[in-house]
């Protein structure tokens, strides 16, 4: 089996923060403060790892819906990370982007925060982190589409490039890895378009413990994956070969078990 090399472009869904605090019977803006640790520290693993593009799922179109008092809190907390942090990352040469902050209830400090960030970070050419904040795959497909009718392109013309052009920040490349910590296994409605073929770990860790040796322990189980993007090896072309980390729906086996990090089992308890 080969050994693939640094992923280029890693995205993390940081959950667990409220099954954290419940673990400690604290309130869940314990867990949600707590997280900011962990975020960055990924932060600098993920940049001394030579990855090129993070993204963090950092509040989703749907977290909305959670009590007033929670989001309130989240918000406050989001604004004092980004102006606590905002010179390190340009010292560090990290160019910062918020995919989403469409509605209208994010504060308009917080809008105005990000948009600072994002132009004095612009010109830096290291790593490029995005913080998904507000953040919906399925609105981000709705935009694109609605703005490609608007330019007039014909539906024959259509093609992925063309539709992809039209989606925040088309620079972005797709997605190699994606890391969900907490166990969970579901993509959340997050860079839908972007992680076709994206490549899945699942850590037990919950998001405020997971650190930099947990995202290298995620790094080395995508370099032992052999990626396919649905067609096969050329060693598999003479016969077949026993599958290494095959990912859902492509290759032979429809219900793979998710290949985790070698302490996928040393906080089994998290999940509730």
């Amino acid at each position: 089996m080969s050994v693939r090399g640094t992923p280029r472009h890693v995205a993390c869904v940081m959950d667990g923060n409220g099954r954290w605090a419940a673990q400690r019977s604290l309130p869940r803006t314990s867990g949600h403060r707590a997280a900011e640790a962990a975020v960055i520290d990924v932060i600098e693993a993920a940049r001394s790892a030579g990855v090129g593009w993070l993204s963090l799922y950092a509040f989703s179109t749907e977290n909305w819906s959670r009590p007033s008092t929670e989001v309130g809190f989240l918000m406050q907390l989001v604004r004092r990370v980004v102006r606590k942090h905002a010179a390190l990352l340009h010292a560090r040469g990290i160019r910062c982007r918020f995919l989403g902050v469409g509605d209208p209830r994010v504060p308009g400090a917080l809008a105005r925060d990000f948009a600072d960030l994002m132009t004095l970070t612009r010109d830096n050419r290291g790593m490029t982190l995005t913080v998904a904040f507000d953040h919906g795959g399925r609105r981000d497909i709705v935009e694109a589409a609605r703005s490609l009718i608007r330019s007039g392109v014909p539906a024959d013309a259509v093609t992925e490039e063309s539709f992809a052009a039209h989606l925040p920040f088309p620079d972005t490349p797709d997605v190699d890895l994606v890391i969900r910590t907490s166990g969970e296994q579901r993509i959340s409605n997050f860079m839908l378009w972007q992680v076709a073929y994206a490549e899945w770990v699942f850590p037990q860790v919950l998001w405020p413990d997971f650190r930099a040796a947990h995202f290298l322990d995620c790094l080395h189980a995508y370099q032992r994956r052999e990626r396919r993007f649905g067609g096969v090896l050329p060693a598999q072309s003479q016969g077949p070969v026993r599958s290494q980390g095959e990912g859902p729906g492509r290759g032979r086996n429809p219900h793979p078990t998710p290949e985790q990090p070698s302490y996928q089992h040393q906080n089994g308890a998290d999940r509730t």
